[in-house]
C-alpha cells in the first residue's frame, strides 16, 4: 500500500537525511521546511513534494495544515521534527517565547488540526525530543513563555520535555482510536540547528566540536526506523526511544497530569 510521510524540518540536518532514507518509489514524501531555497532544493533532488512554513507564525501552521488535509487522501506518517535553539529570548508574532513555540505550540498545533485525519488513517506521530529534557528542564506549567526566568539551556530543555509529555497526552487520548505516537532523542547531531543559539549550545556544536558528533543521518536512524516499522510490534506507543531502544525519560515527563495541564495548557495558547 502507498504510504504517504510528512516530515517537518526537512530542510537540513536529520529531518534532510531522514527524507533522502524514506524516498521510496511508489510512496508519497512531503518535506516542510522554513527556507524556501534549501527545501525546494532537497524535493526536487528527491523528486518529492514540498511545503514552505515558518513555525514563529501560527497562522503558517494553519495554512500548512489546511494545505495538507486538502491535498493528501491519507496521511501514514507525520513527523514533527522542526525545532531549534534560540539565543536570547524573543517573542514571536503570536505573543509566545519562540523556543516554545517552534519546538512546541507549533507542532501541538498542526497534529491537533490534522487529527480527524491521523485518527482515520491510524497514522503513526513522531516527536522528536531531546535527551536535554532530563539535564537542562526547569519546567514551571504557570510560565510557559519564561516571562518570569529566560535561560536559554532551560528554554530548550523545557520545549523538549514538552514534546514528550504531548506524546503521552496524545497517545493517552487518540491511542484507542488508531494514533501511535512516539517521541525520541536523535542523539547530539552536527547539524545546523543550535545557529540562533548562545552560549554552551553554541560552543557545544561548534566547528571544533562537530568532529565528535554524529552525523545527520546517524540521528536519522531512529526516526527512520519508528516510520517503517510496526507500532505495537517493533515499538510501544506514547513512550520514548534513544538509539531504537525504549528509554526511561524523567519524571516529570511522565507525570500524566502534568501532561493533561499542558495539553491544555497548549489549546489555549493556540487558539
Amino acid at each position: 500500500m502507498q504510504r504517504t510521510t510528512v516530515i517537518t524540518g526537512a530542510s537540513d540536518g536529520i529531518g534532510a537525511a531522514a527524507a533522502k532514507i524514506l524516498a521510496n518509489p511508489g510512496d508519497t514524501l512531503v518535506l516542510v521546511g522554513r527556507s524556501a531555497e534549501k527545501t525546494k532544493a532537497i524535493a526536487h533532488e528527491l523528486e518529492c513534494d514540498y511545503f514552505v512554513a515558518d513555525f514563529t507564525e501560527l497562522d503558517q501552521v494553519r495554512t500548512l495544515a489546511a494545505e495538507l488535509s486538502q491535498k493528501y487522501p491519507r496521511i501514514d506518517v507525520l513527523a514533527n521534527n522542526a525545532g531549534g535553539v534560540m539565543g536570547h529570548r524573543e517573542v514571536t508574532v503570536d505573543g509566545h517565547e519562540k523556543t516554545f513555540q517552534v519546538n512546541h505550540l507549533a507542532p501541538f498545533l498542526l497534529t491537533t488540526l490534522l487529527i480527524e485525519k491521523l485518527v482515520a488513517d491510524r497514522a503513526t506521530v513522531i516527536n522528536t525530543s531531546s535527551a536535554a529534557h532530563k539535564v537542562m528542564a526547569k519546567f514551571d506549567i504557570d510560565d510557559l513563555d519564561a516571562v518570569k526566568r529566560y535561560r536559554t539551556n532551560a528554554a530548550y530543555g523545557n520545549a523538549k520535555l514538552a514534546n514528550i509529555l504531548f506524546t503521552k497526552e496524545l497517545q493517552r487520548r487518540y491511542g484507542d482510536h488508531g494514533v501511535n505516537a512516539v517521541a525520541f532523542h536523535p542523539g547530539v547531531v552536527a547539524s545546523n540547528f543550535s545557529a540562533e543559539s548562545v552560549g554552551p549550545i553554541k560552543l557545544a556544536y561548534s566547528s571544533v566540536a562537530k568532529r565528535f558528533l554524529l552525523t545527520s543521518a546517524e540521528g536519522a536512524d531512529t526516526l527512520v526506523w519508528l516510520a517503517t516499522t510496526e507500532p505495537g510490534t517493533d515499538w510501544t506507543p506514547g513512550e520514548y526511544y534513544v538509539r531504537r531502544k525504549l528509554t526511561e525519560p524523567s519524571r516529570q515527563a511522565q507525570d500524566p497530569a502534568l501532561a493533561l495541564q499542558l495539553w491544555e495548557h497548549s489549546a489555549a495558547m493556540v487558539q
